[in-house]
């Protein structure tokens, strides 16, 4: 997936399988700037999942409502998505939420500054803290224009880069530090996507949780429809519908006779609140 999502940003809008949404109060136990604010109860969705680069038409996502998929992640906003979204508007977030549909704001904002790929935006360690603050804040316009409501969580994407190099992930951390304190501050919830060798490992591995995501969707493509059985670290991180795998890439599937490439994803974590 990191040549995947590197060349064209495919990041395969992530639909959470047909399964039930509840209303929980997990994924906050890193988030230590959360403790003082009164937050909307947490939407949260377990089940199957899919993410696809563009968000798809009103007419697809009406055919693909067939109790496969059940939730969509879909690409909001930063300076490093790769696709145009000429559908992704408040008035298909309104029509698509209405159809039963869940929804998963993903933001691709600035990226390692050793990662060999090229991008608009990639952060230093010198910007690392303002970048975050700053690509925090145009996540939540993007977000709530959308209609995505305070309480939602917004999962910010980074690609995979060289966790050993301790100055690139050093800078890394301090670009989520800043990215999820800000995120909070507008009172949204942090996530965040990485790969378990690399970028989500950065996180999950961190001897310092402070303002650290509180949601972690991991990317193992293991064929595995799960979040539990293939999870990489510690049993007692990420609980309490927290955690989300994307397990299966480039799948072309068909559903209610439409057929799109997309990306699978095992969802047990918080969703974006809309209606």
């Amino acid at each position: 997936m990191a040549g995947h999502r590197q060349s064209k940003r495919r990041r395969y809008i992530t639909w959470a399988v047909a399964g039930t949404a509840v209303v929980a109060g997990g994924g906050v136990a890193a988030q230590t700037s959360m403790a003082a604010t009164a937050w909307p109860a947490q939407k949260t969705f377990t089940g199957r999942a899919f993410d696809t680069c563009t968000a798809p038409s009103k007419a697809t996502m009406k055919a693909w409502h067939t109790g496969f998929y059940g939730a969509a992640a879909v690409y909001v906003g930063g300076r490093n998505r790769g696709c145009a979204q000429p559908n992704l508007t408040s008035s298909w977030v309104t029509y698509v939420s209405g159809l039963g549909w869940k929804l998963v704001p993903i933001y691709v904002g600035a990226q390692p500054p050793c990662q060999t790929s090229s991008n608009p935006e990639k952060l230093t360690a010198s910007t690392a803290a303002s970048l975050g603050t700053s690509d925090a804040k145009d996540a939540v316009v993007k977000a709530a224009a959308l209609g995505m409501k305070a309480g939602s969580a917004i999962y910010l994407d980074m690609e995979p880069y060289d966790v050993t190099n301790k100055s690139c992930n050093d800078a890394v951390l301090t670009y989520v530090r800043a990215f999820d304190k800000e995120l909070r501050v507008k009172t949204y919830r942090a996530g965040y996507y990485g790969f378990t060798s690399s970028s989500a490992k950065a996180i999950a591995t961190a001897s310092d949780k402070t303002d650290l995501p509180g949601n972690l969707w991991y990317a193992l493509w293991d064929k595995k429809n799960t979040t539990t059985s293939d999870w990489p670290w510690g049993s007692t991180q990420f609980t309490n519908h927290s955690r989300a795998h994307q397990y299966m890439v480039n799948s072309k599937e068909s559903h209610g006779g439409v057929t799109l490439t997309v990306d699978r994803d095992a969802w047990d974590a918080p969703v974006a609140i809309t209606g």
